[in-house]
């Protein structure tokens, strides 16, 4: 028999498809050395009781207590992390005057270390605390609070995916703070990849740069072909931002007379690791092109509430292949919680098929066949961030990472309302975890097979 490095025993949760929930009960799930699944081994199988014999008296052996569960860890596809600093607050304007009012006088502050480290330790430990295992993240402008970011994330053992802003337009950037020219923000993007993906040599559960235009209005052309020359060179993931609000939309079309997905891709920008944020106002001939090159949506519902003005029909574009996970975009969305944003994510698929305006005849007030169910929700906030980063994280079963997050419905204070644990209908447990989890639930994270949070 091989020899594992961990063994837990216990009830989880994992997504079999977007639709349905697997139910792993009493299963034993046998972790090796780098951190992977290596066997999950159900109670009827021959080898259930060698194993537990093998380990259960062993240190470790894990054995999940009464009304304690498994989730996979969360995958949060869309974080500005600077904008931590002010979160639960400044949400009161437009996108474009939120960012001049607000965000980018913030941003500017991270050419501070010493600010840029205080923000950034809190944020990731508040995501790992979450349930966050792996993020995806836009810093600054700044190379070396940007490259602090990523190894803050190595330290706390968070994966963490990082991309230093790139805004070298003068004409759109407040003269405080953008890049100061388009060879200085390739000069440093490229510096900024290099020094990632040598952190990424010595860090487990893996960094990784990203190239990150922050979206149209930010970067000269120039700058946009120069990241994508880098991102083929190096191999990188993209992200940016696509089609947010009606602001962002029209000003694509306005300087290129097309839609800015049309414009990214012109530019090389869509592609199998591109990652796009919001993309609420895609036509169809927009997500087609997101489903031929790969690219992926970050859905963010709850920014979406604040800042877009519009609802991703997210079930329709997974309908046509398109790859989409979760996104809490700090600070547009206030809560750092995925749990949170797979609730939003439901409440506002229900409203755009339903419609808001009381005032229209039911048959017109919304828009047919939009919904999504609470098993699709966390399906996006895990398997589906997963397949739109073509990593093997986001689901529990074997070859997958041992990212997951351990769930006490019993804490004193917090209690789930599940009244009879070891009868109680499991899916139902699930659907209670999803709508009810708190901080306080979350007892244990672990990402590669090492436990990177622990709640008294």
């Amino acid at each position: 028999m091989m020899e594992y490095r961990y063994v837990f025993r216990g009830t989880a949760f994992t997504s079999e498809s977007p639709n349905e929930v697997k139910i792993l009960k009493d299963y034993l799930f046998c972790i090796n050395r780098n951190g992977l699944i290596e066997k999950m081994i159900h109670p009827d199988d021959n080898e259930y009781e060698l194993v537990l014999h093998t380990y259960q008296w062993k240190d470790n052996f894990r054995q999940l207590s009464d009304g304690q569960y498994l989730l996979p860890g969360f995958i949060d596809l869309h974080i500005h992390a600077p904008q931590w600093a002010q979160s639960g607050t400044a949400l009161d304007l437009p996108l474009n005057e939120w960012l001049n009012t607000y965000t980018f006088p913030l941003e500017s502050k991270f050419s501070n270390i010493d600010f840029a480290k205080q923000v950034y330790e809190d944020l990731v430990s508040t995501l790992l605390a979450h349930g966050t295992t792996t993020a995806l993240y836009y810093a600054t402008v700044h190379k070396e609070s940007s490259f602090l970011l990523a190894s803050i994330c190595a330290e706390k053992g968070q994966r963490g995916l990082v991309g230093k802003v790139v805004m070298d337009d003068h004409k759109q950037n407040p003269e405080y703070y953008r890049d100061p020219d388009t060879a200085s923000a390739l000069a440093d993007t490229e510096e900024f990849i290099l020094a990632v993906q040598d952190l990424a040599k010595k860090t487990k559960q893996g960094v990784y740069p990203v190239v990150t235009p922050r979206f149209i209005p930010s970067c000269t052309d120039e700058a946009l072909r120069g990241l994508s020359a880098l991102a083929t060179k190096y191999n990188t993931y993209i992200q940016s931002h696509c089609s947010e609000s009606d602001w962002e939309h029209e000003f694509a079309k306005t300087r290129f007379h097309k839609h800015d997905a049309f414009a990214l891709h012109d530019f090389g920008l869509l592609r199998e690791k591109s990652i796009m944020a919001h993309c609420t106002f895609l036509s169809e001939a927009d997500a087609d092109l997101f489903a031929k090159t790969g690219t992926a949506i970050a859905h963010c519902p709850i920014s979406n509430a604040y800042l877009s003005g519009g609802v991703l029909p997210i079930a329709h574009f997974h309908s046509k292949g398109v790859e989409i996970g979760l996104g809490t975009d700090i600070s547009g969305g206030f809560s750092p919680s995925l749990f949170d944003n797979a609730k939003q994510a439901v409440i506002s698929s229900r409203m755009l098929e339903d419609g808001v305006n009381p005032n229209l005849p039911t048959e017109k007030r919304g828009k047919p066949e939009s919904r999504i169910t609470i098993n699709e929700a966390f399906y996006f906030a895990t398997a589906g961030g997963g397949e739109s980063l073509s990593l093997p994280i986001g689901r529990i079963m074997e070859n997958y990472t041992w990212d997951v997050q351990i769930i006490d419905t019993q804490i004193p204070g917090a209690k789930l309302p599940i009244f009879s644990s070891r009868n109680q209908d499991l899916y139902d447990v699930f659907q209670k975890i999803m709508y009810y989890t708190r901080p306080e639930n979350i007892r244990e994270v672990w990402v590669q097979g090492v436990n990177v949070h622990a709640r008294a």
